[in-house]
């Protein structure tokens, strides 16, 4: 039987049984859920990195989109207020559209 050790997502154990295969899952305590949300979020940034068409591309964002979702959660806060933050951010200092790559600063 293959060993996974990560995070899943919570149908996956339904998709799996529905296969007939046998399995086996554990419920992570607070502490060592928001250590594999960020691993996850890792390995899923990762996947963005290397993906080689804009379908996979948007598959892989949609997946750190959720683990954003889940991580706002683990921190007290909604994805609307993650959203609320972007946004002031982006208005005293801007986004990234002007594709703006720094290259020195006099000291």
């Amino acid at each position: 039987m293959p060993t996974y050790n990560k995070l899943v997502r919570d149908r996956i154990p339904e998709i799996i049984e529905k296969t007939g295969k046998a399995y086996k899952t554990e419920i992570l305590s607070n502490d060592h859920y928001e250590l594999e949300l960020k691993s996850k979020l890792f390995e899923e940034v990762t996947e963005y990195q290397e993906a080689t068409s804009d379908n996979e591309a948007l598959e892989e964002l949609a997946d750190v989109l959720e683990l954003m979702h889940a991580l706002a959660k683990i921190h007290g806060a909604s994805i609307e207020e993650v959203e609320k933050v972007r946004k002031e951010k982006a208005d005293k200092r801007g986004g990234f559209d002007d594709k703006i790559f720094l290259i020195e600063v006099e000291d």
